[in-house]
């Protein structure tokens, strides 16, 4: 069940429910007696999982040391100066644990990720509220940069930069924490996270391009989250550009390399074994499965400019006298194949030569105690290996076809290209740093 959002302020509500973290940065705190300890540096909320990180404290700069407060121990968040419950105070030097953000160390003015947009984003403040009986991490303002800048002049020391009165934009201006994913580089609170990642709502192809975009600490971070399931790791590996590729990959281990590659495509693991160094290649290649290894060897031994250099060797291949009944169940099975692979069911003879290739809307559309070469095209568009790799555009173009299937000199078929693989290699050398065109309904409900 998904958090309840806190509630917006009330208009005439006495008691603060809401506060800018850029408004209590550097104010002064008191004892209860009103003689003054220190300036507040620093918000330590505690993540939870799903739910919003409530406060656990704040960390006061007291005579050039960094003390934790704990947030009972501060009483009022009203006026200008933050009053303490007490004259005490413990003054021994504070340590983050596993699990505390920082909100002005690790958060404000840093990167995050806007998993609705699938882009990195700076937060210009943070919204904390109340809600029941603490305060919690409950929104972020991306749009105004101001309040940044009066951050840094602020730890400056520069004078005139007090806390701001009402937020420019009003309460509106934020958008709620859960639409965002902090890249908060504390390695023990990331790894806390982990199932609650809220990157894993992302597209394989959209983190590929955070990473085209991120730093080298913003890099470890993502991937440390990717990193979490194994299988989202690979499909992300298999979209980036292959000079970042090569240069994630070659950071690890050979085996390290391996285990990512065995869950690639075996045509994206072997272009991706030909980026790595060549006294690497043989050590890696040596670390797969000997299934893999086989179809990688296979794929390399291709000239990479030619259909059998783009082609992938894992598609569903039936004998002609199969049942169409059987040949949808097979589809079904076939889980483990690439789905646009699965568009079309290749018949082959007993020799393994291809003898017709069936649609998947046809087998669909087909009485299912029907033979499956009886609904196949017995005479289908299919290249050799050698093929360039533009004229197997020009003729998937030509003929509307999703898939083409590979065939060697005796007609054994051998391996299947898709739309997809043709049109990475079409494409501008450029195209992943174009910005992707946005469906007309993104910004549905956006108040920009």
């Amino acid at each position: 069940m998904a958090p309840t959002p806190p509630a917006a302020p009330a208009p005439g509500t006495k008691r603060r429910e809401w506060l800018r973290l850029s408004g209590l940065l550097r104010r002064p705190i008191a004892d209860s007696g009103g003689q003054p300890l220190g300036r507040l540096s620093d918000v330590i909320v505690r993540l939870r999982g799903a739910d919003y990180p409530y406060v656990k404290g704040l960390v006061a700069s007291v005579g050039g040391r960094d003390v934790f407060v704990p947030i009972d121990q501060v009483s009022s968040f009203d006026g200008d100066v933050l009053k303490l419950t007490s004259a005490r105070l413990d003054l021994r030097r504070f340590e983050r644990r596993n699990g505390e953000v920082l909100l002005n160390a690790d958060v404000l003015g840093h990167r995050l990720i806007d998993v609705e947009s699938a882009r990195l984003v700076r937060a210009g403040d943070l919204a904390l509220a109340r809600r029941d009986s603490e305060w919690v991490l409950a929104g972020v303002d991306t749009r105004h940069r101001a309040n940044w800048l009066l951050r840094v002049l602020r730890n400056l020391g520069v004078s005139g930069t007090r806390h701001p009165a009402a937020p420019p934009g009003g309460d509106h201006a934020f958008r709620d924490w859960h639409q965002f994913e902090a890249l908060i580089g504390h390695v023990g609170s990331a790894l806390l996270r982990g199932p609650f990642g809220r990157i894993r709502r992302l597209k394989p192809a959209q983190i590929a391009d955070l990473l085209e975009e991120a730093s080298k600490a913003e890099e470890t971070e993502i991937l440390g989250q990717v990193h979490a399931d194994p299988e989202l790791e690979a499909d992300v590996f298999e979209e980036l550009d292959e000079d970042l590729a090569s240069r994630l990959l070659g950071a690890r281990s050979d085996a390290e390399i391996a285990q990512v590659l065995t869950r690639m495509r075996a045509d994206d693991a072997a272009d991706a074994i030909a980026e790595l160094p060549q006294r690497r290649r043989q050590a890696v290649i040596d670390l797969l499965p000997a299934g893999v290894r086989a179809k990688v060897l296979v794929l390399m031994g291709y000239n990479p400019t030619s259909a059998g250099g783009l082609m992938g060797v894992d598609f569903l291949a039936l004998p002609t006298d199969t049942l169409v009944g059987d040949a949808l169940a097979a589809v079904r099975q076939a889980t483990s194949l690439q789905p646009e692979a699965l568009t079309s069911v290749h018949a082959l003879d007993e020799q393994g030569c291809l003898r017709g290739v069936a649609r998947l809307v046809a087998l669909v559309q087909a009485d299912p105690g029907a033979v499956l070469i009886d609904v196949c095209d017995t005479d289908p568009v299919r290249i050799g290996a050698d093929t360039d790799v533009v004229d197997v555009a020009v003729l998937m173009t030509d003929y509307n076809l999703i898939t083409i299937p590979v065939v060697d000199d005796r007609g054994h078929m051998i391996g299947v290209i898709t739309v997809d693989d043709v049109l990475e290699v079409t494409l501008p050398d450029d195209w992943r740093r174009r910005e992707a065109a946005e469906p007309p309904d993104a910004r549905h409900g956006d108040t920009q």
